[in-house]
């Protein structure tokens, strides 16, 4: 498997992940069940699932007004923003 598709799958993968627990949390705290706490919620976004994260905030209109997760997540995407930047001139 070349290296392109394993990062592709594993983009999709943990967006998936995210998006999903984003909508696990969205119900268990309508239902006042157990929610996923929001360190998890984070880690998994910084490890790519910020996409995904924030597509679920919008779908679910969960965690939108929510500080400090909202700037938290807002810091991590700055920060992927700027790896990413930094790792294309790095190619150039």
């Amino acid at each position: 498997m070349s290296i392109v598709i394993a990062l592709t799958l594993f983009a999709v993968l943990v967006n998936v992940l995210s998006f999903g627990l984003f909508w696990h949390d969205k119900r268990a705290a309508r239902a006042g069940r157990r929610r996923i706490s929001e360190r998890a919620l984070l880690t998994v976004a910084l490890f790519g699932g910020s996409p995904g994260a924030m597509a679920a905030r919008h779908v679910f209109r969960h965690k939108t007004c929510k500080e400090p997760f909202r700037t938290h997540l807002a810091l991590i995407i700055v920060f992927q923003v700027a790896l990413a930047a930094v790792g294309t001139l790095a190619l150039q």
